[in-house]
């Protein structure tokens, strides 16, 4: 389903331009939503856009926007005031430079959007622009105007079109080190690291859309479901975790590497079952009651 752009204009390198519009590269899915309701009559609660004066509603479409240049008092801005402050970034991406991809970290991307042609005409140039970007293994930047405000973003290849980033500021993102200060500077043993890197090894595989599943809005529906069937639904315990930190790491990886993937995940869901002998085969599970004939019980005495 095509999408409708959230700006349009051209994207510019040097003296070569095209056409080009922004798309989201998100939707609103059906989540769950959920609304305020007055315990006392069972209605729904509706929020209201009053003055904060006189407390009487207005309506949203009617608004001005205002800055307040000093206690209560407001300068009105209207959109042909607006429309006089813009620049060149509202109507052109014009890429300043380009930067390997590894030069942004990723705390600085915001938000992301398709970037494709606008129309047919122009269409050869953006395959040109977004095969070469591609071919260097870099990102360009560029500023554009969205929202009333401008924007730093980060323009890459993704499949036959490009994405575009939008990026914080640097005032914007808090600073780590606070919270790093306390990680010793000693290089961790060897062995260990080793032993770890066969762990990741082991445990890595293809990307899944299921992998970003929202689990807890899906127990949410379930329990929803049991609701209005006049149902339960019980609670699943939360294992508290162990913040005594007291492990030896070493044998917690070698334990880890010991058993595989499959085991380490359906140890959880297994029925207990009767100890092992020492010695000798162990003994096969009784088939379930409902399932034996008399003539087998017979033979099992």
């Amino acid at each position: 389903m095509a999408t409708r752009p959230v700006w349009r204009g051209h994207l510019r390198l040097a003296l070569v331009s095209c056409p080009v519009a922004l798309h989201p590269t998100h939707h609103e899915r059906a989540n769950l939503h959920f609304h305020f309701i007055n315990p006392e009559t069972g209605h729904r609660v509706q929020m209201l856009t009053v003055d904060a004066d006189n407390q009487r509603p207005v309506q949203r479409r009617d608004l001005l926007r205002g800055y307040e240049f000093k206690k209560d008092h407001y300068l009105i801005l209207s959109d042909e005031d607006f429309e006089q402050a813009r620049i060149e970034s509202s109507t052109t991406l014009v890429i300043q430079k380009f930067v390997p991809q590894d030069a942004l970290n990723p705390v600085y991307y915001e938000a992301s959007y398709y970037l494709a042609p606008d129309g047919k005409q122009g269409a050869d140039v953006f395959a040109v622009l977004r095969d070469a970007i591609a071919r260097t293994g870099r990102v360009a930047l560029s500023r554009v105007v969205l929202s009333r405000r401008e924007r730093a973003i980060a323009i890459g290849p993704l499949g036959k079109g490009l994405v575009a980033y939008t990026l914080y500021e640097e005032r914007d993102v808090y600073r780590p080190e606070d919270l790093w200060e306390d990680i010793p500077d000693t290089k961790p043993d060897a062995a260990m690291v080793q032993l770890a890197t066969q762990l990741i090894d082991r445990q890595t595989g293809a990307y899944s859309a299921a992998d970003s599943d929202d689990r807890y809005e899906q127990r949410l529906r379930d329990l929803i479901e049991a609701k209005l069937k006049g149902e339960g639904l019980s609670a699943e315990p939360e294992p508290e975790p162990d913040r005594s930190n007291v492990v030896d790491l070493m044998a917690a990886l070698k334990q880890s590497l010991a058993g595989t993937p499959a085991e380490t995940e359906a140890a959880p869901a297994r029925s207990p079952r009767a100890p092992r002998a020492a010695k000798g085969k162990p003994e096969p599970e009784p088939p379930p009651k409902q399932a034996a004939s008399g003539a087998a019980r017979r033979r099992a005495r």
